[in-house]
């Protein structure tokens, strides 16, 4: 029983016309968009921005998020090629299944786990410090006891927003995605307000220097050391150009969750169309955003003075408005908000696929007969990520969620490249430039950055991924349709007329 068995691009598409699995097809280009700006726009804009100016680019900071973009443009292309051509749910596990192998399939549907369901968890307790921190400027305190997953009972504003936007994401994919339309639009007016307000204000010695001399930052002992420097002694350095690329590694995860578009391809009206436009579209969008309000907001106040935990509302109250800091808050909040519910959407979608697979129990796998969404592991979701935001201080576990996303860049890129070669006789709607170039180069980069991060979170990883291979061997692997079917492969299934 072959550990690397596929299963084809066919008999993938062909599973999504089973009745009791299909999904409703209402999502446009403009709608995919949407969804990618507003999982993309999160804190990211509003903290990041602080930390990597201050602490390691100064106002060259604009660079290290042309340069994270870059590297996200890469892992872009290499999506948009695989969701245009195998337009179905699951994202980065579909992709593996069709071309690593069942192994590596169930591998990156574990890993996305992290990102997407954990990832949902954190952000939504964002959301509830976002919201205690508004409701404080108009003189309204919530309880410690209800409001905080750290040293409170029970964090429950964070356990709320997650149920109430499963309740969203149930009801329908168009409700879902006009319900994210209005928000986005709201944080994008937020950023855009951000930007043109702040232009007022931006002085040209808050520049100088653009690129400040570089500067040996101090090694991290322990723990929470960079694998990096733990493997080849590469202490982080602070400003200068390679400050620029220390700094991009930081605002990176800014970027997370462009991804989570192609796990919207089987609701999609024209996915060899839309989704490379959604993909594509919303990164060069939010890309284009990141610059223009790190440039602001290190014209507004010199680099050294920034505020690393609020740095736009605290770069106007520098300049007489602290008023703004409650617009600040609102987009903030708004930002979030998108982030939980889209994160939620792709988990389904992927734990949807794993399902319909029997790599987990097929029950999962039903869609909801009135409003075409996988309702039964949505709601499933849903209260997982309401239990561990409501409970968990979840913190420490944050660079997990970056160590998923990065490892699923590093397979799609690969599994390109083997598709390419396995199976050329695919219509490709969009074909990724320069291959194998491109996605070799994608690969790297992530692989890159994800040597940056710490010894702890490769090191929980790892015991993440134990847990996974347990699941399989026990479950998944005698289970799945593959194996059900004869261990042939789905390789060697009849083709679709």
């Amino acid at each position: 029983m072959s550990l690397l068995r596929t299963k084809s691009v066919e008999q993938s598409i062909r599973d999504t016309e089973e009745p009791e699995h299909r999904l409703r097809k209402d999502l446009t280009a403009l709608d995919l968009t949407v969804f990618g700006i507003g999982v993309i726009i999160g804190t990211g804009i509003f903290v990041l921005t602080g930390v990597a100016a201050k602490d390691y680019a100064g106002p060259a900071v604009a660079l290290s998020f042309v340069v994270a973009g870059v590297v996200c443009a890469l892992a872009a292309l290499c999506y948009a090629e695989f969701a245009s051509t195998v337009p179905v749910a699951g994202s980065a596990y579909t992709f593996s299944y069709a071309t690593l192998g069942e192994l590596p399939a169930w591998i990156i549907g574990w890993d996305l786990v992290l990102e997407l369901a954990l990832g949902a968890a954190v952000v939504s307790v964002g959301w509830s410090n976002y919201l205690t921190n508004l409701l404080e400027n108009f003189g309204i305190s919530l309880p410690g006891v209800i409001a905080d997953s750290a040293d409170g009972v029970f964090n429950l504003p964070a356990a709320m927003i997650a149920l109430l936007l499963t309740a969203v994401l149930t009801i329908g994919i168009k409700i879902s995605s006009r319900v994210n339309l209005v928000i986005v639009t709201l944080k994008v007016a937020v950023v855009l307000f951000v930007i043109f307000a702040g232009l007022f204000f931006v002085k040209g010695e808050n520049y100088r220097p653009f690129i400040p001399d570089p500067v040996s930052g101090k090694a991290v002992e322990g723990l929470r050391a960079p694998l990096v420097q733990v493997l080849f002694g590469i202490a982080p350095v602070s400003f200068g150009v390679f400050g620029i690329f220390t700094a991009a590694a930081v605002v990176f995860f800014a970027y997370i969750g462009f991804d989570v578009v192609a796990t919207a391809a089987e609701e999609t009206r024209r996915p060899q169309r839309d989704l490379p436009i959604g993909i594509i579209g919303s990164l060069a969008i939010c890309t284009a955003l990141y610059v223009a309000v790190s440039l602001v907001v290190t014209g507004m106040q010199h680099y050294t003075k920034l505020d690393e935990h609020a740095p736009l509302a605290a770069a106007f109250a520098a300049v007489g408005h602290p008023g703004f800091a409650v617009i600040i808050a609102l987009g903030g909040l708004a930002g979030l908000t998108t982030v939980v519910m889209i994160l939620m959407l792709g988990q389904a979608r992927v734990l949807f696929a794993m399902s319909r697979d029997h790599l987990l129990p097929p029950a999962f796998a039903k869609v909801h007969p009135r409003f075409g969404t996988p309702y039964r592991i949505q709601i499933t979701v849903g209260v997982m990520t309401a239990v561990l935001a409501g409970f968990i201080p979840l913190a420490a576990l944050a660079e997990m969620v970056n160590i998923g996303t990065l490892c699923a860049f590093v397979l799609v890129s690969i599994a390109v490249i083997i598709l390419r070669r396995t199976r050329p006789d695919l219509r490709r709607a969009f074909r990724t430039p320069l291959v194998p170039l491109v996605p070799a180069f994608s690969a790297l980069a992530a692989f890159y950055l994800m040597l940056n991060l710490a010894v702890e979170t490769w090191l929980r990883f790892l015991v993440w991924m134990v847990i996974g291979f347990f699941i399989y061997f026990l479950y998944s692997r005698s289970h799945s349709k593959l194996a059900r079917a004869g261990g042939a492969g789905g390789n060697h299934l009849p083709e679709r007329p």
